[in-house]
């Protein structure tokens, strides 16, 4: 089998593309360099591993990353397929057991009869029409012939992991299960209640501990929405407790509201292992075991994973790539996923997915149109296309990112209005380019969050 393109990269981004691609008819070479070499923050040698939160974020239909979710459903995404098939209790968003997500990606495309998974590095940009999806860890190698083809400074942010615990090792008589607002199941998350002096005594020894060493010019380059807690921490003493630590939505079992709260979301459906919901963090690891132990239930807390910082590398995408994800100086060369300053597994698949669908019209000799900007897909492109490229920072899918209404409307109206808009505009967009689109059910009504 000649492939008609050539994807470097077996993360979320890639795998989509190429199974995308596939289902079209489009013969596909898929190169991942694991494990023939690895990068600092993977562990397997499996597709579509997830190395940070196993969370893809909130699953109502109204949310921007639930808008998107169905849009990529419609599709027939790959990605979406197995998250819900690997999906593990988590209220009102979609996570799941890692292993069996990637395992699932892994089995879809290593089988597919289009495509050809190849197992070494690339050290070059293949020839032909190819698409990198390298991620935010592209290798040495790769990474330098891409900024000599861009003739530019990549940019890059630091991202941090938050550490995972083995249940069994945890006080359970001083934790409680619940989820926020009673969304999803009742024992859908495990919680760690704090006082007011028990916060305070965390809150100093988080601003105390050491942590690992960043170059001066590098302490601003953290991304916004995965800060580490100690980031937080130095911003005020509530910081943490109006975020991750936030008690919003729980009552202990005499009807109260704990002052703060860490919350822990299932690693896998085997209910071992727990990730400790929004606890990025830079602290040395020591220094995470000292501090962490004092959260109640935690004094004697084992660590399946301690949380690290990795350096995650982006373009400046509106600079340098087109509204098909092409870059401007070599239109045959295409970038997905954080590569391309979207953040986020459900953005970097989205991505993926994006390019397999215009890139299959080309192949075929139709003249592909811009997915529309009103659209959860049209609006990620629309982020890294029309941004300002003297600021332009990663971002999540939020509805900041699509073009405003036409009318003013309370919140709880202009999500549903946000939602039914990209959806016509979806419909109408894929029938003037002869694409089918699956028919989903339709939501019933706005659910709650931002």
């Amino acid at each position: 089998m000649i492939s008609a393109v050539t994807i470097v990269g077996g993360g979320l981004a890639g795998s989509e593309c190429a199974f995308q691609l596939a289902n079209r008819g489009v013969p596909v070479g898929l190169t991942e360099m694991r494990p023939v070499r690895s990068t600092p923050a993977h562990q397997t040698d499996r597709l579509a591993e997830l190395v940070c939160s196993n969370s893809l974020r909130s699953d109502d239909p109204f949310h921007a990353a639930g808008l998107l979710k169905r849009e990529m459903e419609r599709f027939g995404s790959l990605i979406i397929s197995a998250a819900r098939e690997a999906a593990v209790p988590a209220g009102g968003a979609l996570a799941v057991d890692r292993e069996q997500f990637a395992d699932r990606v892994t089995e879809a495309v290593s089988t597919h009869p289009l495509i050809q998974l190849h197992r070494h590095e690339e050290m070059q940009i293949p020839d032909g029409e190819v698409v990198l999806a390298t991620g935010p860890l592209t290798s040495d190698a790769l990474a330098e012939e891409l900024l000599e083809l861009l003739d530019d400074d990549s940019l890059y942010f630091y991202d941090s992991i938050a550490p995972i615990v083995d249940i069994e090792s945890l006080d359970m008589q001083l934790l409680f299960w619940a989820s926020r607002y009673d969304k999803g199941g009742s024992a859908d998350y495990l919680n760690a209640p704090l006082t007011r002096q028990e916060y305070l005594a965390f809150h100093q020894a988080v601003l105390d501990a050491e942590l690992a060493p960043l170059h001066d010019f590098e302490k601003d380059l953290f991304f916004e929405g995965c800060l580490p807690i100690e980031e937080l921490a130095r911003r005020g003493v509530d910081t943490l407790r109006f975020g991750p630590m936030k008690p919003v939505g729980l009552r202990l079992a005499d009807g109260s509201r704990p002052y703060a709260v860490v919350q822990l979301r299932r690693e896998s459906l085997a209910r071992e292992h727990f990730n400790l919901v929004g606890f990025q963090t830079r602290m040395k690891w020591p220094e995470q075991k000292r501090v962490l132990a004092l959260i109640p239930g935690f004094q004697n807390a084992e660590f399946v994973r301690l949380g690290q910082v990795h350096r995650n590398t982006f373009v400046n995408a509106p600079r340098h790539l087109d509204a098909f994800y092409r870059i401007r100086q070599s239109p045959r060369v295409r970038l997905a996923g954080q590569l391309t300053g979207v953040e986020g597994y459900l953005e970097s698949a989205a991505s993926g997915l994006a390019i397999a669908v215009y890139l299959a019209q080309q192949l075929r000799g139709a003249d592909p149109e811009p997915i529309p900007p009103t659209t959860a897909l049209g609006a990620l492109a629309r982020h890294l296309t029309e941004s300002d490229p003297k600021a332009f920072k990663p971002a999540n899918i939020n509805y900041g990112l699509f073009p405003e209404l036409a009318q003013r409307l309370p919140k709880r109206q202009r999500r549903q209005a946000f939602a039914d808009r990209a959806r016509r505009d979806l419909d109408l967009w894929a029938a003037r380019q002869g694409i089918e689109l699956l028919e989903l059910p339709e939501p019933d009504s706005p659910g709650g969050g931002a």
